[in-house]
């Protein structure tokens, strides 16, 4: 059963809203504009902000997906969270349009407020906190993640469903390692 739900984890993942989405109401790849990223944020920037709030919800829809049915299968913690990080993995790598998709984020952030709903002001305060000296939307989510393993340490005191968490956001980061590169390079 376990290996059911992994596999359709990532299936489930692999559902590209950007790419759905841009295709049915503006009749346009989203592949092959903008930046050539099939999430919310180029969906945004290209078709405004109703774009990018579908998308993002679609996304955020799939990483919560995927926890409430471990939840109802009564999976424990670990197991929910490889079933995100499948599902992210998915979003990131997508059978359905040849492994070429977005970044995860909004997956991610879908799956892990729907795991634990205490991470929403943690997510809040340590963006507010990271973007006034980072100046980056990428820079400040991304550095305001690795607050939730700590976190959810606190809270459950469970030693591998902290590491599961780190390794999600290692494959966030791993996602993001050429903007990343682009913004932390000094300036010449």
């Amino acid at each position: 059963m376990i290996w059911l739900y992994f596999i359709s984890s990532y299936l489930i993942g692999s559902i590209m809203f950007g790419f759905l989405i841009t295709k049915i109401f503006f009749r346009k790849d989203i592949r092959v504009r903008g930046s050539g990223n099939v999430g919310a944020r180029n969906a945004g920037r290209l078709h405004g902000k109703t774009a990018f709030v579908l998308i993002f919800l679609g996304d955020a829809l799939k990483g919560a997906l995927v926890i409430l049915a471990a939840r109802y299968l009564q999976f424990s913690e670990t197991i929910q969270l490889i079933g995100l990080a499948l599902a992210i993995l998915g979003h990131i790598k997508p059978i359905t349009l040849k492994f070429k998709g977005g970044k995860g984020i909004s997956t991610f952030i879908g799956g892990i407020i729907t795991f634990e709903p205490v991470l929403v002001p943690v997510i809040i305060l340590g963006f507010g906190i990271l973007y006034p000296f980072l100046k980056s939307f990428t820079l400040a989510g991304l550095g305001t993640f690795l607050f939730i393993p700590v976190v959810l340490f606190l809270i459950n005191n469970d030693w591998l469903s902290c590491i599961v968490a780190l390794g999600i956001i290692a494959i966030l980061y791993a996602a993001h390692a050429e903007n990343l590169k682009e913004r932390l390079k000094p300036n010449e």
